[in-house]
């Protein structure tokens, strides 16, 4: 889509739009470099400080998929005026402040326009080593792929603005959503990884697709071992699928191998556009147990094979 607007890239670049990687990474000196990133999202539940919290964990997820770790993030704002008011946007600010304090890193301004529907996210700026940067390229055939945080949230939340959700479901994907991806980077950076992303609006299969792509590799994902959310497969049965899984599936539908017999609630799953989700890692085998006993609610959903590039297979 902005292919054209490329132009050539400085040597500083080092990780631009090629592969449609998380965030930007520019070189600063052979031990230092910057990760940039932005993100924002409409409102995912009434709670205003709760949506701010999942707003600013979903932004600042990107510096953590690079391998790094942030340091200062701008707040961005769409803001509908004329009918919310002001003390309800300082909730949300507060949600991020909640956030940016976790994580250790400053909001040192940003911007607000006036939007008809409200928005909320971050510009954020961290640091990495840059012989350290994780990318989504470079899986390898033999690799296994170890997602962190359990599938669902674009289903939860769909079924609880149709008011056909347990609340107690509902908390606990809001839980996982204003999770930071802090502790799952901690651990990986033990491991070695290939390749990482983290895993939102494209579903887990199309951010597969990406990395397999960007790989050179196909993908195995393994239905029947997708870690979902309380809730998520009640909610997929009901028909309460976002529309964006539907969008996700044709994206991705000239790569995309369905196995017969495979449970389609699961697929669905597989597609469900995620708010805040988990990093996706490929590393060794060998590590992949100890990996997931490190991170509660991780699991190891599939394996990279050699194969036409980007393809991706859902197994039963």
């Amino acid at each position: 889509m902005v292919d054209h607007l490329n132009s050539d890239h400085p040597a500083e670049l080092l990780v631009g739009p090629e592969t449609g990687d998380d965030a930007a990474v520019w070189r600063i000196d052979a031990d230092r470099a910057l990760v940039s990133t932005a993100d924002f999202i409409t409102p995912v539940v009434d709670d205003a400080r709760t949506w701010g919290r999942v707003a600013a964990a979903n932004s600042v997820s990107d510096v953590y998929a690079m391998g790094g770790r942030p340091l200062f993030a701008l707040n961005l704002v769409g803001w509908n005026t004329d009918k919310l008011p002001t003390e309800l946007l300082s909730d949300v600010l507060a949600g991020g402040q909640d956030i940016a304090a976790q994580a250790g890193f400053v909001i040192v301004g940003g911007h607000t326009i006036d939007d008809p529907e409200p928005k909320y996210g971050m510009a954020v700026t961290g640091t990495v080593h840059p012989d350290r940067i994780w990318r989504n390229a470079g899986a390898l055939p033999g690799d296994v792929l170890v997602l962190t945080k359990p599938l669902g949230t674009g289903v939860i939340t769909t079924a609880a603005k149709a008011e056909m959700v347990d609340p107690s479901h509902l908390g606990t994907a809001l839980r996982w959503m204003a999770t930071l991806n802090r502790e799952a980077a901690d651990a990986l950076h033990d491991f070695a990884p290939h390749a990482v992303t983290d895993v939102t609006g494209f579903g887990l299969a199309g951010h597969v697709a990406e990395m397999a792509e960007a790989s050179g590799v196909a993908v195995e994902i393994d239905l029947s071992v997708l870690p979902l959310l309380p809730g998520a497969l009640e909610a997929a049965a009901t028909g309460l699928v976002p529309a964006g899984a539907g969008k996700n599936r044709d994206s991705i539908a000239a790569v995309l191998e369905v196995e017969d017999g495979a449970d389609e609630l699961r697929v669905d799953l597989c597609l469900d556009p995620q708010t805040s989700g988990g990093l996706l890692a490929a590393v060794l085998p060998e590590y992949a147990e100890a990996l997931v006993r490190r991170l509660p609610g991780a699991a190891v959903v599939g394996r990279v094979v050699d194969g036409e590039p980007g393809k991706v297979r859902l197994t039963r």
